[in-house]
């Protein structure tokens, strides 16, 4: 069931051309408002559907209760967010259609993949010496 949704999912990402290295970079060059417009519209439906599951006590398939704690800031999110948006920009991907790229014949992506498996792993060996 997951691989026919992640495989759906691919499939609307490529033809929306959302995981286009173009309209990636067009984004940070400041050339378009698509990616943003995507984003934005991605945020707005997360934060209505966060605030729907809390009005209405909306409960698992199980009937088991969703509980959505509060998040602690911390500025180790500012620093990891421009590292993250450093790589983005530079490789023209973001780890969530990294398949998807390279299942579309962007082979190329392989070396972000595995970056990505790198840098997941360098965090996870150091994360508790690193700023909170």
């Amino acid at each position: 069931m997951y691989l026919i949704i992640g495989v759906g999912f691919g499939i609307i990402f490529i033809k929306a051309e959302i995981v286009s290295w173009f309209r990636i970079q067009e984004m940070f060059r400041l050339q378009s408002f698509f990616m943003y417009g995507v984003i934005g519209s991605a945020i707005v439906v997360g934060a209505l559907s966060i605030q729907v599951i809390k009005w209405f006590n909306i409960k698992t398939i199980k009937g088991d209760k969703i509980i959505i704690s509060d998040k602690e800031f911390r500025k180790g999110q500012i620093i990891g967010g421009f590292i993250f948006g450093l790589g983005w920009a530079l490789t023209g991907a973001c780890p969530g259609p990294l398949f998807a790229q390279i299942g579309s014949g962007f082979t190329v992506i392989l070396v972000t993949l595995i970056s990505a498996v790198a840098g997941t792993w360098v965090y996870g060996r150091f994360s508790h010496k690193l700023p909170n």
